[in-house]
């Protein structure tokens, strides 16, 4: 009952966003995901970690016939690709079997079998589908918000010292070794969401059932309920609104000055500043800093290397946030509270609302919107007294992580 309104509620969310897209004249998230089918994906790793999450459900048999179709239908587009000298790329042949795995159940499967292969088809699905939306969110945001607040967010970092100048600086120093593995790990955190899915997921196929909440829960809702922010807070990053960056294009002729990572922009009284209609104004919250919160904390009960993993890929993907210019050190601050706050939400509803729980969601809805209130309405204050508010910025995040910390065994 519940995953059957669940899934009416995001086809309906889906069809909604495409109308919205469609009204500024973009292809939305449906229409993206239905051209993969044939055309060449955009994330080809994103699509085989959404089969990988529907094999979950499957016999090891039935894993490698799945796995091996995947291929060989991978194979033969691209050897048509090649033949029409066309951009080569994969993920078509993981497609077409979640989409067979969906007839199948259909057709093929009854009662419990049936919805246990749809869940997963499900499951891969709205990973998949997460990506498309985000992407056709932020095209949204650009297009509807010509205005950012960067210059708001740029002078209440100053209160933190400019983490993501001196970082950017970091990283520039790294050469291109430094910034190729972290593009890399910034670019494929979903994939590193899913390893840790897989560990949690284990046991799916011998039981078959799925436990009561995982990260991937918790990886989608942040997705879909962070954009929405994004559309109240516009901001663009350092890189753009500050630089053309130090490793690739940056805003270019609508930055203010080409100064980061290498000159802190002088203290002025912040106003809205006009944007292009083509960059996503995607940094407040740090979604990325969010996603990277979440697979730390559910990497905490799995072997030690999954521990280790998930805690490099959080050390990394805050460095890349930062080192690349794409967020300001209050956007990641922001980000923890609200992973923090969303997480708990969701373990609450898997295991029951009590006083503890519904304090702590509470407490932390509360800091995320003094945050950004903050932000917008105190970023001078901020900046010329920055021991105040730096240790209450900190104090602020580290009081939700305390009561987290408290709470996780409980959760």
């Amino acid at each position: 009952m519940l995953w059957g309104i669940a899934g009416i509620s995001v086809l309906g969310f889906l069809i909604a966003l495409e109308i919205a897209a469609r009204h500024y004249g973009l292809p939305g998230p449906i229409s993206n995901q239905a051209q993969e089918v044939i055309f060449g994906p955009k994330s080809g790793p994103l699509l085989y970690a959404g089969m990988g999450l529907m094999m979950v459900v499957l016999t090891w048999r039935e894993r490698f016939i799945a796995a091996g179709a995947a291929v060989a239908i991978d194979i033969v587009f691209f050897l048509v690709r090649w033949a029409a000298d066309a951009r080569m790329t994969f993920g078509n042949g993981a497609l077409w079997v979640l989409l067979g795995c969906a007839v199948i159940a259909v057709t093929r499967r009854t009662g419990r079998e049936r919805a246990l292969l749809l869940k997963g088809v499900g499951l891969g699905l709205l990973l998949v589908a997460g990506r498309k939306t985000g992407d056709t969110w932020l095209l949204i945001t650009s297009k509807a918000l010509p205005t950012t607040l960067d210059r708001y967010v740029a002078t209440a970092d100053h209160a933190l010292g400019n983490p993501s100048w001196l970082m950017g600086r970091a990283v520039e120093a790294t050469g291109p070794v430094g910034a190729h593995i972290l593009d890399f790990v910034y670019a494929q955190l979903a994939v590193a969401a899913v390893v840790v899915a897989l560990y949690q997921l284990r046991n799916v196929a011998k039981e078959r059932r799925f436990p009561g909440h995982y990260l991937v829960r918790t990886f989608l809702v942040i997705g879909l309920v962070g954009p929405a922010i994004y559309m109240i807070f516009p901001v663009v990053g350092p890189v753009f609104a500050f630089g053309t960056g130090a490793f690739g294009t940056g805003g270019e002729h609508w930055a203010l000055a080409n100064v980061w990572p290498h000159t802190v922009p002088p203290l002025h009284a912040p106003q809205p500043m006009p944007y292009d209609d083509l960059t996503p104004r995607n940094c407040m919250p740090s979604l990325h800093t969010a996603w990277a919160v979440t697979i730390f904390i559910h990497s905490r009960k799995g072997p030690r290397f999954l521990r280790i993993a998930g805690t490099f890929w959080l050390i990394a993907t805050l460095t890349a946030t930062l080192g690349f210019g794409y967020h300001y050190g209050v956007d990641l601050i922001a980000g923890v509270v609200f992973a923090l706050t969303i997480e708990t939400a969701l373990r609450c509803l898997d295991r029951g609302w009590d006083r503890p729980a519904v304090a702590l969601v509470a407490y932390g809805t509360v800091v995320f919107a003094a945050l950004l209130t903050s932000y917008r309405y105190l970023p001078m204050e901020m900046a010329t007294h920055p021991w105040v508010f730096g240790p209450l910025l900190v104090l602020a995040m580290a009081s939700v992580v305390y009561g987290y910390a408290v709470s996780y065994t409980h959760l």
